[in-house]
Parts: C-alpha cells; structure tokens; sequence
C-alpha cells in the first residue's frame, strides 16, 4: 500500500488530534465513571488509559530517537510494508467500530488494578501532545528509511510510517473500548 507522506502523516496528527480531545473530555467525568470496571474480566476506563501509556512510554522515545539520526528527505511517498500493513489492519477498529480480530494483551502491558486516574489521563495527554510533535517532525523524513523495533521483538522492526500507523490504530482500538466501557458502567 502505497501513500502521500505529506497526507498520511495530515491524516494520523487528525486521528491523534480526536484521541486527545477525547481524553481531555475524560477528564471531565464523574471519577467513578473512569475507574469502575464493568465486570471482573473488563478494565476501567483508568486501566486502559494505564495500558496505553505503556506502549506511549516504549515508543515515543524510540521514534524521538531515530528522528533525530535522520536528514531531511525530499522523499514524498511512503511505501507500507506487508507486516506493518498487516497489523494495522487487525488492530484498527473498521468505519462500524467493531473490532477486526480479539487479542490478549502481554503480561508486561496489563495495567495494575490501583491506578491513579487522574495521573494516568494527564500522562496519556502529554504522550499525545508528545506524539503530534513527533509526527510533525516526520513530516521531512523518509517514513520508510526509519526502522523502530516493536515492543513483540527487538528483532521486529517496522518503518517509522508503518510504526506510527500501528500506533495509533492501537490507540484507536482501545478507545472504542473506552466508549463501550463508558455505556456499561453508566446503565
């Protein structure tokens, strides 16, 4: 899959951009609301919050490191590798929300029942201020010369574009559970 680097990387800081507003607004709810679990095999809304700041915390300084080692490049397209393709098709939600594929989470990424939501919103809000700025700053690099290994594998490497359009599918994903986590708690 093949796409215009200059109207990727427009289209992944408009998806950050609705995930950060999104988590500012979860800011303004009840604190009950955030930190009730649905049922006992479900995490809060806090939990999933804590979830993701783990891959904010493996990544972004990854990719922050390996912009830094790059030139420029007049380079404006960017070519999705077929592993990087493939896990961002099972991990973006489709247009009706559903999910593609169900998926355990590694140990290492299960979020702690005692979490400090507030904490834990505010961390997630400065990752995603974070992550707007690196994707602004890769607005001038070749989105395929970049490789960042992935939390499965040091030895699994995917493209920076790759790696950013994985990333934020994730995000994506686990907020569509945030809104049905939402509307279970609040019946």
């Amino acid at each position: 899959m093949e796409f215009n680097r200059s109207n990727l990387i427009a289209s992944l800081e408009k998806d950050v951009q609705e995930i950060l507003n999104t988590a500012k607004h979860l800011r303004t709810l009840p604190s009950i609301d955030i930190k009730t679990c649905p049922d006992e095999k479900s995490w809060s809304v806090a939990e999933v919050i804590t979830h993701l700041n783990f891959y904010c915390a493996n990544y972004l300084p990854l990719i922050d490191q390996q912009l830094k080692t790059v030139p420029p490049s007049q380079k404006n397209s960017f070519k999705s590798g077929w592993l990087g393709n493939y896990f961002t098709k099972i991990m973006k939600p489709r247009a009706d929300l559903s999910i593609p594929s169900k998926m355990k989470s590694p140990t290492n990424a299960i979020p702690s029942k005692e979490v400090d939501a507030s904490k834990a919103l505010l961390d997630f809000i400065a990752y995603q201020e974070q992550l707007i700025e690196l994707l602004n700053k890769s607005k001038e690099v070749d989105l395929q010369r970049i490789k960042i290994a992935t939390s499965l594998s040091k030895l699994i490497k995917l493209s920076l574009g790759d790696t950013f359009r994985f990333f934020i599918a994730h995000q994506q994903r686990h907020f569509v559970q945030i809104s049905r986590t939402l509307e279970r708690v609040r019946k």
